[in-house]
């Protein structure tokens, strides 16, 4: 009973991780449609996107606490409702400063998505099969960016990006009620220590050792959040021409690399001593694919798909810095370090999707199509290079890293 309990529960965290994965990709199919009804440019739709990860990210600490204090039902339930609302406000704005509010709405309840899905796993599953079950709930998650791309691509065609943003919102009422049925209404957490909120806090944040798996996090999820899930789809319609059906299609390639890749790296490659090797692996792969997507000439169809795939299927390699960071601290701050790991983890994109946009303009023509601005292919090349610079730090820091898990901190007498 137990173990049947923890599939369904396991299953209800992990769709709202692929509903959270939808909200995040949407902006990616109606850029068009935001920068013309928002007369806005680059910097200012990827700004608008962006405001997801900022609410995301600065929740992912306060997220285990909370999720520690209160439990996982209500928590969760509640969250996956803030969200749907959230979509339901964006739907309805009138201007940016309506959309802003829905797309932090989206951020803040989805913030809670991967952390209660790892609350779940840890609450119903072994520790052994931990970095499996973080493997097979990016699978999931990223495959909601596959739905958030192409096909959610064509809804927003058929019936426009608000009918499109109301129809998700629906999904995650849906999500919000299996959640309310199947999460554990308290987490288990850590064993009691003699350290409150804020030692285990400290504790965390003066590891190197966790500092060093956050930013290669960072690093390999970048080109997912940033890239894939925002300026792909300009991109392969600008350089190779492609409709915007087509270019969705090709930038899913990317999430389906990454559904490949995390529970196959997870499963296989989530010991410690294999850990570093990994990690240094995956963020040189990563510099040189994204180099070789970029600006080889004469691509293919297929070489560019392949490339997608291998990107993805690199990047994926970030679930392995959960376990990493979960080991390197004492048992009772593990909370915390995944917190400080999904935070810069999820900054990528608060940091890059902008970035990328503000070097987009930087270099722009002046050319305009239907109300939206038009960036040329060397304008793409140039504010692109951050992504294959960044993976190649990361590569660098891989090699700064070592395994095991220090003592844990003293008990308290009688416990």
């Amino acid at each position: 009973m137990l173990r049947r309990r923890g599939v369904l529960a396991f299953a209800a965290g992990a769709a709202f991780f692929f509903y959270a994965f939808v909200l995040r990709v949407a902006p990616s199919v109606m850029i068009d449609e935001l920068m013309r009804d928002f007369a806005a440019g680059g910097a200012i739709v990827g700004q608008l996107s962006a405001f997801y990860f900022y609410a995301y990210a600065g929740m992912q600490i306060p997220v285990g606490v909370l999720l520690d204090r209160f439990g996982a039902r209500t928590l969760l339930t509640g969250a996956a409702m803030l969200a749907a609302l959230g979509s339901v406000v964006f739907a309805a704005s009138g201007g940016l400063a309506g959309a802003s509010i829905g797309r932090l709405g989206m951020g803040f309840g989805s913030a809670f998505s991967w952390i209660g899905l790892l609350v779940i796993a840890a609450h119903f599953f072994p520790a052994r099969r931990f970095a499996l079950l973080t493997g097979i709930g990016q699978l999931v998650g990223v495959a909601g960016g596959v739905l958030g791309q192409a096909p959610l691509g064509a809804l927003v065609g058929a019936i426009g990006w608000r009918g499109a943003s109301v129809a998700v919102a629906a999904i995650g009422i849906v999500v919000a009620a299996s959640l309310w049925l199947t999460a554990p209404a308290r987490a288990p957490g850590e064993a009691a220590s003699g350290r409150g909120a804020l030692q285990r806090l400290r504790a965390v944040s003066g590891s190197r050792q966790t500092w060093l798996y956050a930013f290669i996090g960072m690093s390999l999820t970048a080109p997912i959040l940033a890239f894939a899930g925002l300026w792909a789809v300009p991109y392969f319609e600008t350089r190779y021409g492609l409709g915007r059906a087509e270019a969705a299609a090709m930038a899913s390639v990317f999430s389906i690399g990454w559904c490949v890749g995390a529970p196959t790296l997870g499963g296989l490659f989530g010991r410690a001593e294999h850990r570093r090797a990994l990690l240094f692996l995956a963020a040189s792969l990563l510099s040189l694919l994204l180099c070789a997507l970029l600006y080889l000439p004469g691509l293919g169809l297929g070489a560019i798909g392949a490339l997608a795939f291998g990107i993805g299927f690199a990047g994926s390699a970030m679930t392995v810095t959960f376990a990493g960071a979960r080991e390197c601290n004492a048992p009772d701050s593990s909370g915390a370090a995944l917190g400080l790991v999904n935070t810069c983890v999820m900054a990528s994109g608060a940091l890059y999707q902008p970035l990328i946009g503000l070097l987009l303009d930087w270099q722009w023509a002046g050319s305009m199509a239907a109300g939206a601005r038009v960036y040329g292919v060397a304008a793409y090349g140039g504010a692109l290079a951050v992504l294959p610079i960044t993976a190649a730090v990361a590569a660098i820091c891989a090699l700064r890293l070592r395994g095991g898990r220090p003592a844990a901190a003293p008990q308290p007498a009688g416990s």
